[in-house]
């Protein structure tokens, strides 16, 4: 009987769990489902995924029971991303391992790797949102990173045999700076944990507990708009708006705005809140908040929508695409509009908007984007 060849495929882990927001939810819920595609029995091929993490805390918080599986090697680099040793250094592990591909779930792709290589660009935000008033450092480092952000994405995307995005909204984002790209792009749509997918499943309620509370969940970047959340607050006097970020990243700056609008007894930040607990902060809220400029995705609106709970976004492209008729939409630039659309919520068939989003909810699934990636993964071996 013939043996079979056992192909080696790296996956930069060191973004993934909980501690790197969406980003490390992808990664985690994606390296859980590869693992165990590539156990299953069907495989006409052996993989053996070699998993590069930046230490071991990480390595076993992110694995699990799946540390010890019998398809994986783990390895610790103890890189960071974005810095100088991602690019100098790193290459060097990747080299060692002997890869056959080199999966990266982002753009920062060391610039000297020359192996076989997939990405996924979750969004080319930082090619939309510029100047020094997206970042927190002074303009002559914001500078350099950016240069260097610029020149490490394209070569990324320029590399890779094949790129997996979110979304079809991003897909066009792409071509729009690198058209070369076009027939190497692969759309597989992000999916929902398991504690969400088991709220879809129970029974649909207006939910008397609900409360004259809004919740916001996310990073606090300046895209991110909650500036127009914190300022039609002081219109709001019976709202209250809860913060859920687990980076400390411009909270300074978000503690000014809720200062400068008066709003401090109207807000509260939570910090990082864990999915069982975040499933009830949702259906105690009115309203999941959504103000963004821009966005890769747009999960959390997903996740609220499968914990019972209506979604209120900015009418960009991006959550016109994903959140479809789920949502309830509004001008990003006005508190006007937002105060508006949510008196039409106020007013609204609560179950009905409810029971739209968990339609919307049930089309987004881990396991269906894992074996599109997986599939496609195994194309370019």
């Amino acid at each position: 009987m013939a043996v079979k060849k056992t192909f080696r495929i790296g996956i930069d882990a060191r973004l993934s769990g909980i501690k790197h927001a969406g980003i490390g939810r992808y990664s985690e819920n994606l390296i859980h489902k590869l693992i165990d595609f590539s156990l299953q029995k069907y495989n006409k091929v052996e993989i053996k995924f070699i998993l590069f993490f930046f230490d071991l805390e990480q390595a076993k918080n992110v694995l699990g029971q799946s540390f010890n599986a019998i398809n994986i090697e783990v390895v610790i680099t103890g890189i960071k991303h974005y810095g100088l040793k991602e690019q100098f250094i790193l290459p060097k592990f990747y080299n060692q391992a002997k890869l056959d591909l080199l999966y990266v779930p982002h753009w920062n792709v060391p610039i000297s790797y020359r192996g076989r290589l997939a990405i996924t660009i979750h969004d080319l935000l930082w090619h939309e949102q510029k100047g020094t008033k997206a970042t927190t450092l002074k303009s002559w480092q914001y500078l350099l990173k950016y240069l260097a952000y610029r020149r490490i994405s394209k070569k990324a995307i320029k590399k890779a045999t094949v790129i997996f995005v979110p979304a079809e909204t991003i897909k066009k984002t792409i071509l729009k700076y690198y058209p070369f790209a076009k027939n190497k792009i692969i759309i597989a749509k992000e999916g929902i944990a398991k504690t969400y997918e088991k709220t879809i499943k129970e029974k649909t309620e207006t939910n008397k507990r609900t409360k004259k509370q809004l919740i916001y969940t996310g990073s606090l970047y300046p895209h991110k708009n909650l500036k127009l959340i914190i300022k039609s607050l002081s219109k709001l006097p019976k709202y209250k708006l809860l913060i859920v970020s687990s980076r400390n990243i411009f909270q300074d700056q978000v503690q000014t705005m809720i200062s400068h609008y008066k709003v401090k007894k109207q807000v509260e930040l939570l910090g990082y809140v864990p999915d069982e607990k975040l499933v009830q902060l949702y259906q105690e809220s009115m309203a999941l908040v959504q103000p963004s400029f821009s966005e890769g995705f747009g999960l959390t609106g997903v996740e609220a929508m499968a914990s019972h709970t209506p979604v209120l976004a900015s009418d960009i492209e991006i959550f016109r695409e994903i959140y479809q008729d789920a949502a309830l939409f509004f001008d990003p630039n006005s508190c006007e509009s937002f105060i508006k659309t949510l008196e039409n919520l106020e007013l609204a068939d609560r179950k009905k908007i409810i029971e739209q989003g968990l339609k919307v909810a049930g089309q987004y699934s881990f396991e269906k984007m894992a074996k599109e990636i997986w599939q496609q993964l195994l194309k370019q071996l």
